[in-house]
Order: C-alpha cells, then structure tokens, then sequence
C-alpha cells in the first residue's frame, strides 16, 4: 500500500513529533511514526522550519531543552532523511514580498506566510500544523491545512474528536 503524499510538515508538528510534551504531542508523534514506516511518503518541510526546529529546541524550558548536538542530531537523522526540505527560490522572493504587503502582512506573521509560500511552490497538498489560523490562506490555493490530530485520523492512526466547546 503506498503512503500518503504531499503532505508538508509545519515546524509545531516537527518538534512536537521528536519531543514528548504528553498529551499535546500524541498525534504530532503518531504523524512522525508514520513517516518513519512510510505511511506518509517523503513528507515536505522548509529549511526555515528546520532552523526554528533548531532554535525553539533549543531554549524551551529546561525539562524539555535539547543540548544543540542533540537538536542537530534529530535534524541529521529524523528530518533531513525522511523529508524533502525546501526553500523559497531566490527569484521568487521580491514577488513574495510585494504579495505580502498586499496582503497586509505585518510584523512576525511574515515567517509563517514564508512558510506556506514554500509549502505552495513545493507543491504540496495539505500542511499539517498545530497553528491552523496562519496557514488558511493556502485554502484559496486548493491547499488543505490540517491541524496533527485531523491528519492522524485521516490516515487512519486514531479517531479525532474535535476540541469542546467552551461553556456558556
């Protein structure tokens, strides 16, 4: 049976996959599971999302903080084996950067709209993060965005049940 493709992993699933926070984590591990026995098929990522892997790992709170050999280790042998890492093509970044204040872009939400840009021109067919509200604007392009615990349970790794609603 082939795996799933086209799926690009946002960096909230690649350090929640590689590090345990508990609950949080189940479905971003289950996802990084699947990629290891080939359920999900040489899933994207961007080389930002590899270098904020290396710089949240790296100064999370002390329970969890990976020492920089450890945070480069899991890149050397979990991510850059298993994913197909892209970048922004250079002659594409000025029109990126025009796109975005046309679009009104301001302030920090300009790394993660790098991030769906690249997600775009990989080609890929769903993004898989736990910050859904930053990537909705792949929709308009035919890109589903999928939070860890949809995606999961689309493969057919667990039942998703969606978050309650907060009482009146």
């Amino acid at each position: 049976m082939a795996g799933l493709r086209g799926a690009f992993f946002d960096t909230s699933i690649l350090i929640a996959g590689s590090i345990d926070f508990g609950r949080s984590s189940q479905h971003a591990l289950l996802l990084m599971d699947a990629v290891a026995n080939g359920q999900i098929e040489r899933p994207l990522t961007a080389w930002h999302c590899c270098l904020e892997f290396y710089s949240v790992t790296t100064r999370l709170p002390e329970e969890y903080r990976l020492e920089p050999e450890i945070a480069l280790r899991l890149l050397r042998e979990e991510i850059f084996p298993r994913f197909s890492v892209h970048d922004l093509p250079s002659k594409l970044r000025e029109e990126f950067l025009i796109s975005t204040v046309g679009e009104g872009t301001m302030g920090g939400r300009i790394y993660d709209a790098h991030i769906a840009e690249i997600a775009r021109q990989a080609g890929a067919q769903l993004v898989t993060t736990e910050n859904r509200r930053h990537f909705t604007s792949l929709l308009r392009h035919g890109i589903r965005v999928l939070v860890s615990a949809e995606l999961s349970a689309e493969i057919g790794l667990t039942r998703y049940r969606p978050p309650a609603e907060p009482e009146a």
